[in-house]
């Protein structure tokens, strides 16, 4: 995976974006995402595979504080236009050997589309020196959410890191405060990618967990909630 940034800017306007503006994606797309996701599979190091665990989002405690729970996410990025490439075992997209474990999953935007972060937390990391690219890692409790190939570099200044991306207006310090649906950056080339796209990857309590299924379950929630009376709504 790699080390992430972020971006300072937010607008009003754009704050309450949440999963209810995305539904119609995630009802065209997550059905094939998920055909052919293994919850458990095992990653080689060295000689010896590795179990990689995959927590089903009602594994997690943060998954049973029930439907209103899920409401406070954001889908990641704005002009989304495919799943590119799922959790799990892939072909390497650049050659060079058959397999490797994708941690994470990938989301096809124009270049240049802003991504939004997931969850209200704290910036944790920003960087510009792995294969993920200019990249953001933000933690919201036991989890933290990891986004890749986005446009910029980090800087630093009076002992601090940034990630800038100045042509995008944004400007994300390691140890700040960004809420749910805040623009944290934009998709880009940066680090290994054979093209325009957010790679947004998962973990929680140190586990990975596979995208699709927490965007089934932010899904899932948002159609109960919008079935119950409105007086039952919060």
């Amino acid at each position: 995976m790699g080390k992430q940034s972020w971006s300072t800017e937010s607008n009003s306007a754009f704050a309450a974006f949440s999963v209810s503006s995305v539904a119609p994606w995630l009802r065209l797309g997550l059905a094939g995402v998920l055909a052919g996701v293994a919850l458990t599979s095992w990653l080689l190091v060295g000689d010896r595979p590795q179990p990689v665990r995959a927590l089903e989002p009602r594994d997690t405690q943060a998954a049973l504080r029930g439907v209103d729970f899920w409401q406070g996410a954001s889908f990641p990025v704005e002009n989304f236009q495919e799943y590119t490439s799922p959790f799990g075992y892939r072909q390497s997209p650049t050659g060079g050997y058959s397999q490797e474990f994708h941690y994470g999953l990938d989301m096809a935007a124009p270049m240049g589309s802003y991504v939004r972060n997931w969850w209200s937390g704290k910036v944790v990391e920003v960087s510009d020196d792995s294969n993920c690219g200019t990249s953001v890692v933000v933690e919201s409790g036991q989890w933290l959410h990891i986004y890749c190939h986005m446009q910029g570099h980090v800087e630093s200044r009076s002992g601090g890191k940034y990630l800038i991306d100045r042509e995008g207006g944004l400007q994300i310090w390691e140890g700040q405060q960004v809420s749910a649906g805040d623009r944290i950056g934009r998709v880009g080339m940066t680090g290994r990618t054979t093209g325009p796209h957010l790679h947004w990857g998962l973990k929680f309590s140190e586990n990975w967990v596979d995208p699709a299924l927490v965007l089934q379950a932010m899904y899932t929630a948002q159609e109960q909630r919008a079935a119950l009376p409105t007086n039952q709504r919060k």
